[in-house]
């Protein structure tokens, strides 16, 4: 059973950061991709960042990411990643890593961010 387990999100003041981590039970190398998605309180469940290693590798953001946010994998520790700086209030919410493992999408549980203002 494929496992992605998100960690690292918090309480954080506007304008602070925070690194959002996802913990792959799997080789992070063999998703041919990987996202990031946010989730505000209410909302629906939006894309924010995106790393695809087939068929090139590409690395792609929200324009609300865009400048603010950046995807990674670390592949020595299968864990993919989410450094999110300047944030604002409307960055609060869940965000939830997503992969795509041999054909099969998988999500993880969520993370809560808060931006208190």
């Amino acid at each position: 059973q494929v496992q992605l387990v998100e960690s690292g999100g918090g309480l954080v003041q506007a304008g602070g950061s925070l690194r959002l981590s996802c913990a792959a039970s799997e080789n992070i190398d063999s998703f041919t991709v990987m996202y990031w998605f946010h989730q505000a309180p209410g909302g629906q469940r939006e894309m924010l960042a995106v790393d695809r290693t087939f068929p090139v590798k590409a690395l792609a953001y929200a324009e609300s990411a865009k400048g603010r946010f950046v995807i990674s994998r670390d592949n020595t520790t299968n864990t993919l990643y989410l450094q999110m700086n300047n944030l604002k209030s409307g960055d609060t919410g869940v965000y939830y890593c997503n992969g795509n493992f041999r054909g099969t999408e998988y999500w993880g549980q969520g993370t809560q961010v808060t931006v208190s203002s």
